[in-house]
């Protein structure tokens, strides 16, 4: 059959528009897939970011600290100032019996810790080993203390990472070695490489732990304590017993039981809980704003096989008079709108996996990854599984319309 060139360059210009049309369908579904699977990434990096400010704290623990008097009590006008003691610690244990763990802390800011020529500001704080439980170290070198440090007094110390870095700028093991704080040489038994952000009584970083017997005696300090920091049991969650741990303490000082600020307990659960409440509403919107793009790509691949259906009409209709059956008209368009589904959708995930992997690699630091913004596996292949069921979902109209072609229409539609 002769072709002239008109009706070549009419055929060259058909297949240009349907290519044109498919790469603009196929760019939808493309940053649809691109936007959902970026966006759950990027949402859980964002949070795992987030939490690791608060890493290595116990979810169910609180922080009890003195203040100003707010009301008066008992003859006492308010604005009295007041402190806890030690005896406090054993009074939470007795009559608080849902608390798991209490550990006093006794804090000293502004100190120098020396060793050689290197010196490092710090903050000193006095602990006893079950902070631990409160506060995970996450030891890069030596140990914890121990029971013996505190009955004995020993003048030994962990360091924070940043205080470590200063004074051993060439790295290596530096327990045993002797610093110098305000005066007092101690052995360093540990280096605690924390990096969360949560300041208690000065950041775990730049804060030189020692026994906190040795520090009541060392500055003198007598029976004060600046700070309880306590964990509930398994199944009790700080808020039930808060009231009743200010009540216990308030009875013991004189102080109103009811004055939450001359009291103050700082309830990590439920900054916990707030975080958790914060990331459940993002990840609706993840997946709200991402579904509804990948909608919205499937509804376009719809409408381009719906224009491709109807300009291969006379197609159709022959071979349907050829004998074509309308499953295997039915399979072929079901066929080819699942393919430029799944090749813009992958091309999608392909891409969001490339730049999540140089976010990720932006938050590296000393060859440790801060935060991890890829998705997993089974993320990546709910996101294929819903391609298809798109691609199937956007071929069925065409389909239908194509399967309802009768041949002598078909022939006179030409």
């Amino acid at each position: 059959m002769k072709i002239d060139i008109d009706t070549y360059k009419e055929i060259l210009d058909t297949l240009t528009r349907n290519k044109s049309r498919s790469f603009l369908t196929g760019f939808g579904v493309f940053w649809g897939v691109f936007m959902l699977v970026a966006l759950i990434g990027g949402g859980k990096g964002l949070k795992e970011k987030l939490s690791n400010n608060f890493e290595g704290f116990a979810t169910n623990s609180a922080m009890v600290f003195a203040q100003t008097t707010t009301k008066p009590y008992a003859g006492y006008r308010k604005g009295r100032q007041w402190d806890m003691v030690y005896k406090d610690v054993d009074r939470l244990k007795a009559q608080v019996p849902e608390l798991d763990v209490v550990s006093p802390m006794l804090s000293k800011w502004g100190g120098n810790v020396v060793f050689g020529d290197k010196k490092s500001s710090c903050s000193v704080k006095g602990l006893l080993p079950d902070y631990a439980r409160v506060e995970t170290p996450q030891l890069f070198y030596g140990r914890y203390l121990n029971q013996m440090d505190m009955q004995q007094r020993r003048k030994v110390c962990v360091l924070g990472k940043k205080v470590y870095k200063t004074l051993f700028p060439g790295g290596g093991d530096p327990c045993g070695e002797l610093v110098r704080i305000d005066s007092i040489y101690y052995h360093v038994v540990g280096v605690d490489y924390s990096s969360g952000n949560m300041s208690i009584n000065g950041n775990a970083e730049e804060s030189v732990v020692i026994p906190i017997t040795l520090m009541q005696q060392a500055y003198n300090m007598g029976d004060q304590v600046h700070l309880i920091c306590a964990t509930a049991k398994p199944g009790v969650t700080m808020s039930q017993i808060s009231q009743h741990m200010r009540e216990v303490v308030a009875r013991a000082h004189a102080v109103d039981p009811t004055d939450e600020k001359a009291i103050t307990i700082f309830n990590t659960e439920v900054m916990f809980g707030m975080v958790d409440s914060l990331f459940s509403g993002v990840n609706f919107l993840i997946w709200l704003v991402g579904i509804g793009t990948l909608l919205a790509g499937a509804i376009g691949v719809s409408n381009i096989m719906m224009v491709t259906v109807r300009e291969r009409t006379t197609e159709i209709g022959i071979r349907r008079a050829i004998g074509a059956t309308p499953r295997m008209i039915l399979s072929q368009i079901i066929t080819e709108s699942i393919i430029l589904t799944a090749v813009a959708g992958m091309s999608g995930i392909l891409f969001a996996v490339f730049i999540l992997q140089m976010i990720q690699v932006g938050n590296t630091t000393d060859g440790i990854v801060s935060a991890h913004f890829q998705v997993g596996f089974w993320t990546a292949a709910g996101a294929v599984v819903l391609l298809s069921v798109l691609g199937v979902l956007a071929g069925l109209a065409p389909a239908a319309r194509a399967m309802s072609i009768k041949p002598v229409d078909a022939m006179r539609d030409e």
